[in-house]
């Protein structure tokens, strides 16, 4: 008796109430503390209008720059391979790449000082839409990275 491959179905996210977009929807559950969704709604909203009045574009679209400049093309991964452990650089979804942009610009702007965490998340989308700040930082140490340990490669296909 063989076994065939089941395809995994994802829960659909509801779109948010203000812009429609399920992927602000996603950024608000990873802004999201202890259950507290209300709050988490209201810091993301206030955060996309600030940086958008100050951008002078669309709130959804700075979500977009933000995730399209913050976004890694390139990653890293441990592999075993003959007892030894090489990192090697692999290609990152589309799904992957906009979950690591959403994480990095949330933890980028949680470290932040001052201000509050709308105000925070809005600088760190500015800086993200202007490809500067902690965010892009992180894309840019993770493309190093993958870039020097470029040798190991061909262990991608492994």
């Amino acid at each position: 008796m063989s076994r065939g491959h089941q395809k995994i179905k994802k829960p659909t996210l509801s779109p948010d109430k203000k812009f429609g977009s399920t992927l602000i929807s996603k950024y608000i559950n990873y802004v999201m503390e202890n259950g507290k969704k209300s709050i988490a709604e209201r810091l993301v909203i206030s955060a996309l209008e600030k940086a958008s009045a100050k951008i002078g574009i669309e709130p959804t679209e700075v979500l977009d720059r933000v995730l399209k400049n913050v976004g890694p093309l390139l990653e890293i991964k441990a592999k075993r391979i003959g007892g030894a452990n090489y990192q090697v650089p692999m290609e990152v979804s589309r799904v992957r790449r906009e979950t690591l942009a959403l994480r990095w610009v949330i933890n980028a702007a949680r470290a932040r000082k001052g201000a509050g965490m709308a105000d925070k998340l809005a600088g760190e989308m500015i800086d993200a839409c202007n490809n500067t700040g902690s965010a892009i930082k992180k894309k840019e140490d993770t493309h190093r990275m993958a870039d020097a340990n470029k040798a190991f490669a061909h262990f991608a296909r492994l």
